[in-house]
């Protein structure tokens, strides 16, 4: 079978110098950026519920640019002033500047990491440094409730709820000839299956980026033709690029 046309289920690049673009033009094939899920506010009702007082805590951690908008909708929604002194971690350096779209960057005390990953390194130092503030942890629905280096440090933290993903479903009229899907998260595959209960009928190649992903694919029932990372490709287009060379010819 030969790709021509492939979903990539992330929004489109800000850009053109995602590497997207040169495979596309490399190999002959069209590529389409559209999101299976979206990322939702969860109602402040629905935060009361947590029974989470926010001015109570000293420092909060952001593990993604979805948990920055919902913690300031949040805030707005139930009228609460955020104090100047509040301590700011997050897992990179991108998530940090995006605090500028809220706060004045350089009078606030913010940290970040390297890696994007909660035990980096760096930003577990920072939290150690710290560790006598009362910490509140921004986090999605489908959150995982795995061993984290806030328990290993003894941090007082309080997880809350602030956003959901949800399946972005596609329109009655809207295309869906695809020789090949590519996939990032487990929830993808679940509006996947939502929006295609035939797919494991239709002739898609798939691709995964993450074991929880091809996990989700796996116990969906449908074929995983390639994923990525592994030592040979670390990211999704090297393993997209090394798929299309081997059978696209």
């Amino acid at each position: 079978m030969s790709i021509k046309k492939i979903l990539v289920s992330q929004p489109k690049p800000a850009n053109d110098k995602s590497p997207y673009f040169d495979i596309a033009k490399r190999h002959n094939v069209e590529i389409i950026f559209r999101p299976f899920i979206k990322v939702e506010t969860i109602s402040s009702k629905d935060f009361r519920q947590q029974k989470v007082a926010i001015p109570d805590y000293t420092a909060i951690i952001f593990t993604a640019k979805a948990a920055i908008d919902s913690f300031f909708k949040i805030c707005e929604e139930l009228r609460i002033t955020i104090p100047d002194t509040l301590k700011y971690f997050c897992t990179t350096e991108q998530i940090a500047l995006y605090l500028q779209k809220y706060i004045v960057y350089r009078k606030r005390k913010i940290f970040h990491g390297v890696t994007g990953k909660l035990d980096d390194p760096t930003l577990v130092q920072y939290i150690a440094k710290h560790h006598k503030e009362k910490f509140l942890f921004a986090v999605s629905d489908i959150h995982r409730d795995e061993p984290n280096p806030l328990d290993r440090l003894n941090i007082d933290y309080t997880k809350a709820v602030m956003y959901r993903t949800v399946s972005n479903d596609f329109a009655p009229d809207e295309k869906s000839d695809f020789d090949m899907m590519l996939f990032f998260s487990p929830a993808g595959i679940e509006s996947l299956l939502k929006n295609f209960p035939d797919i494991a009928e239709r002739d898609v190649k798939i691709g995964c980026f993450g074991n929880y992903t091809c996990q989700a694919v796996r116990d969906a029932g449908l074929t995983l033709d390639f994923s990525a990372p592994t030592p040979e490709t670390p990211s999704m287009t090297a393993a997209l690029d090394r798929y299309l060379t081997e059978h696209n010819k």
